[in-house]
């Protein structure tokens, strides 16, 4: 198993062995050329990560793109509610954290029910998206009618998220 020694210039105590895992994946941002001529050299991403995990190199990696998507949450989790914290007062903190995770489950579920991009969009594009809508509200004959607004980008999506949580549940 190869190793890497990281921080070498340091001392020896400060010096840290392990691997040094890089993933080589090909950029799909960036598609092929189809057409006469094929792409000369293929674009690719590189994710590099050292561990000291004596795992089989596939399952420290899939390990380490888990701890990945947890650490995202968290970030995710401390730019909304959990910014508030720690406030000093024990119930204003219990508050922020039953109001962040009632939040944080209904804005992933709403994600999930609207499209396939709001399923992995942070919190903040969400109620960019989704909640904070630029929509004039009006009464007529008991009816409300909501009017979003022209080429508004995320109608269909929103539109779609209204739909499917209004329709009358199927029959049994």
């Amino acid at each position: 198993m190869p190793a890497y020694t990281a921080f070498a210039s340091r001392k020896k105590s400060e010096q840290v062995t392990a691997r040094l895992i890089v993933r080589r994946v090909r950029d799909l941002a960036r598609p092929a050329v189809v057409g006469e001529q094929g792409e000369l050299f293929p674009v690719w991403r590189y994710h590099p990560f050292f561990t000291d995990n004596p795992a089989q190199t596939l399952q420290a990696e899939r390990e380490h793109r888990h701890h990945a998507v947890v650490e995202q949450v968290i970030a995710d989790s401390k730019a909304s509610a959990l910014a508030h914290l720690p406030s000093g007062h024990f119930h204003a903190n219990a508050a922020w954290l039953t109001l962040w995770a009632m939040t944080y489950n209904l804005l992933r579920a709403t994600g999930a029910l609207t499209s396939a991009f709001h399923a992995k969009a942070t919190t903040a594009t969400l109620r960019t998206h989704l909640v904070q809508i630029p929509a004039r509200i009006a009464r007529s004959a008991r009816r409300i009618t909501l009017h979003l607004p022209h080429n508004w980008p995320w109608q269909q999506a929103w539109t779609h998220l209204f739909d499917t949580a209004h329709d009358p549940p199927a029959p049994a």
